[in-house]
């Protein structure tokens, strides 16, 4: 076992060591990607000695949407799903920052249209940053067209749905960039393969709609609020164009795992100065001491681990 995993896993209602967390090959999950779950993060507060699971509620509730559009037979409260998640963290003793997947399954060896026996399994890794959150990345925009919701909805956290920003991904890479951008058919920007964008453009920050392809993201949505109530820029949802971003002053991606990270260059374009522009620095500040538990008027988003 690799030094940097933890010791426990959660699968069907127990608590078990990390290398039996196992599934069937022949799960309708593993055949045709028959799982939804949702990536969560916990930040260490190192002068409260706490660990606070950012807006735990708020991901729960979107499980539960991801079951009942896939048709899953199962009835959980957002509670029921809180509640193994924190014990799981405990058990490992976290005290740095973490990354958790939560993840409900089709088990059995039924057919493709089988809604059940489900399982539910929780992994919880001590991640730390997957991107330079000061120098940025590239992003080239994909060829893949991006899926839509009467296609393989965008909005349903599903393990098949990423099959669409893997492939874009993939090609990215292979072309010298970090990521891809992802559009729909009628030319309007959506999102990359794993998280959502946002656009500065002559002081205005603009963001994809819901319904333009994308993950109905916590983050996009924490960072809107952030935005508006902290930073006093009122963030405008609105179709987005493709040479918009070409002559946009700052692109900056955003989501649970990636967390906020500046997009320097679309396509050989220089975005802006080709560094992280100070709204995207600004906001980036603003999400960590919130994430972190140092805005207190945000504590309702964040969940203590250790607090009695």
């Amino acid at each position: 076992m690799a030094a940097n995993f933890p010791k426990y896993a959660w699968m069907n209602g127990k608590t078990i060591p990390w290398d039996d967390a196992k599934v069937h090959v022949q799960t309708p999950a593993f055949r045709y990607g028959a799982m939804v779950f949702e990536g969560l993060r916990g930040y260490w507060n190192p002068d409260e000695k706490e660990l606070y699971l950012f807006r735990m509620e708020d991901h729960f509730q979107r499980l539960q949407e991801s079951v009942k559009v896939m048709r899953m037979e199962l009835d959980y409260s957002v509670e029921q799903f809180m509640r193994p998640f924190v014990e799981l963290v405990k058990a490992n003793d976290f005290h740095e920052d973490i990354h958790a997947r939560y993840m409900v399954y089709v088990d059995g060896v039924g057919p493709i249209g089988s809604l059940g026996p489900v399982g539910i399994s929780i992994v919880c890794l001590n991640k730390g940053r997957g991107y330079d959150l000061e120098k940025g990345i590239s992003c080239s925009v994909s060829s893949w067209i991006r899926i839509k919701d009467n296609v393989i909805p965008p909005r349903v956290k599903c393990a098949a749905n990423y099959q669409n920003g893997r492939l874009a991904v993939m090609q990215a890479k292979h072309d010298g960039y970090d990521t891809a951008l992802l559009f729909t058919e009628e030319g309007k920007l959506t999102e990359t393969p794993t998280t959502c964008v946002f656009m500065v453009r002559r002081g205005q920050v603009t963001t994809p709609r819901i319904t333009d392809g994308i993950l109905e993201s916590v983050t996009r949505s924490s960072l809107i609020t952030l935005f508006e109530r902290d930073l006093g820029f009122p963030v405008v949802e609105r179709g987005i164009d493709r040479t918009e971003l070409y002559v946009a002053e700052e692109v900056f991606m955003c989501g649970s795992g990636a967390e906020v990270v500046p997009i320097v260059n679309i396509d050989g374009y220089r975005v802006g100065t080709g560094s992280r522009g100070p709204l995207t620095q600004k906001i980036q500040e603003a999400y960590f001491k919130t994430a972190r538990g140092y805005k207190k008027e945000y504590n309702h988003w964040l969940t203590p681990v250790y607090k009695k």
